[in-house]
């Protein structure tokens, strides 16, 4: 009988998304007065996705065949798609089996869950609903006890397996069916909806070691400049982890002195970061075609489906669609959990260069296979985490701007700019409460009473 009731209470809840979403309105149990309507910036406008810059536009028009209007009204539409789907993914709770953008401009947003009876909440967010067997949460099971057995017995044999959210399963890819099979029974998740992709790609770190702009590691290899960060006073910058150990030097793209890395983590992750000497600053810029820069507004999850654009100095400036989020690559070096799958194209070289989904930084490149002539895929280690584990600030447009003081008597879950949050997260922020909707490292001048498109007042 409670459980009855609590699914009862969940899908009123549900059922008032679509109201709150358009007209922001908070509950009325809030300490704090609402804001002004029609004060507070739209998704586009705080994701920075309603000014896009002209290179970008160009490049999203290669690679994904847009006109630069398609192109505009996508990135549009992809920030939107972001903070609907933030919504659904918290009402919907353990009902939640994923979201993802389609279509030339990414006009459609499929949210997907495991109960019927959701339905009607979805499409009253303008979604397309679908009902499916498994939850979200399930497949991740289902994905973690294959980490666990490569863990035990790896093979080259079955180089990648993730979470694919529209197909709702799991996907092993191997060279062949029975070493598929084989992985599938170790990890004892054969018949739990996990499906064999049968191919002959082998990614491979894309060695060489270049980037947006190229740096040197102990003169002896070369690599990507990811991301401007800072760490308290110190300046650097991230890129992939197997570029360097702690302790390693680099000079620039100039061969002049730069810095030395602090912190690796290769397998396992594809992260580290450089501090730099005071003859370089940092900058919210990456390198993209023609060697003009697009700049970075934050670091916000974009949704499976998504335009993302690669900057490399090998191949240049890149773009494609984001396929999956927590995929598992088995490289000759090692495993690496948690990296994204694209269709943007890489090569030697481009390592630990930096992947953007309109003005926001998604992640460095890690490695992938095929070329940008015949195409292929490519994975990157998103950024949050990187900035989480080593405790930096993503250089931002915004990095100026100096960080509201604490509130709520700075406690444990107040709102902290500089803090990366997942989505479903909640925080105390001016006497009232908010839930994250989608994952980000909060900027100074992103306070959630001041960004409906990333906090959902509770």
């Amino acid at each position: 009988m409670v459980g009855r009731h609590a699914a009862d209470r969940r899908r009123a809840a549900l059922a008032a998304v679509g109201a709150l979403v358009v007209t922001a309105i908070p509950s009325a149990a809030s300490a704090a007065p609402p804001p002004a309507p029609g004060a507070l910036p739209s998704a586009a406008q705080t994701l920075g996705a309603d000014r896009p810059p002209a290179g970008l536009l160009r490049a999203l028009g290669r690679d994904l065949g847009l006109t630069p209007h398609q192109a505009a009204v996508r990135l549009v539409n992809e920030a939107e798609a972001g903070t609907r789907a933030g919504r659904l993914r918290n009402s919907l709770g353990t009902d939640f089996a994923g979201a993802w953008v389609s279509g030339a401009t990414s006009a459609r947003l499929t949210v997907a869950t495991i109960d019927a009876a959701d339905v009607p909440a979805i499409r009253a967010q303008g979604a397309t609903a679908a009902v499916v067997p498994r939850a979200l949460t399930e497949l991740r099971a289902v994905k973690q006890r294959l980490d666990a057995a490569a863990l035990r017995a790896g093979t080259a044999d079955t180089p990648v397996w993730y979470v694919d959210v529209p197909a709702n399963r799991v996907v092993v890819q191997a060279a062949g069916r029975a070493a598929g099979e084989a992985f599938l029974d170790s990890a004892g998740v054969a018949g739990m909806g996990v499906g064999v992709h049968v191919s002959a790609e082998r990614p491979r770190l894309l060695g060489e070691l270049v980037g947006g702009d190229a740096y040197y590691i102990d003169e002896q290899a070369r690599c990507s400049i990811g991301f401007s960060v800072v760490q308290g006073e110190r300046q650097g910058f991230a890129s992939a982890g197997h570029c360097g150990s702690p302790g390693a030097t680099t000079t620039g793209s100039d061969r002049t002195a730069q810095g030395t890395f602090q912190a690796a983590t290769f397998p396992g992750r594809d992260m580290s970061w450089v501090a730099v000497n005071a003859d370089w600053t940092t900058t919210a810029d990456v390198r993209a075609q023609a060697g003009r820069r697009v700049q970075v507004a934050g670091s916000v999850q974009a949704l499976v489906g998504s335009a993302v654009c690669r900057s490399g100095s090998t191949s240049g400036w890149h773009c494609g669609t984001l396929e999956q989020h927590d995929t598992s690559v088995r490289y000759a070096e090692g495993t690496v959990d948690g990296l994204t799958r694209t269709t943007v194209c890489a090569e030697p070289g481009d390592s630990g260069g930096p992947f953007m989904a309109g003005a926001q930084a998604q992640g460095v490149t890690s490695g992938g296979s095929g070329d940008c002539t015949v195409g292929g895929t490519t994975f990157y280690q998103p950024v949050n985490p990187l900035l989480d584990d080593f405790g930096l600030t993503l250089t931002t447009t915004s990095s100026q701007a100096a960080p509201p003081a604490p509130q709520d008597g700075a406690g444990v879950d107040t709102w902290t700019a500089g803090r990366v949050y997942e989505a479903g997260a909640t925080v105390a922020h001016g006497g009232a409460r908010y839930q994250c909707l989608q994952n980000h490292q909060a900027q100074g001048t992103w306070s959630p009473d001041g960004t409906p498109a990333l906090w959902q007042r509770l």
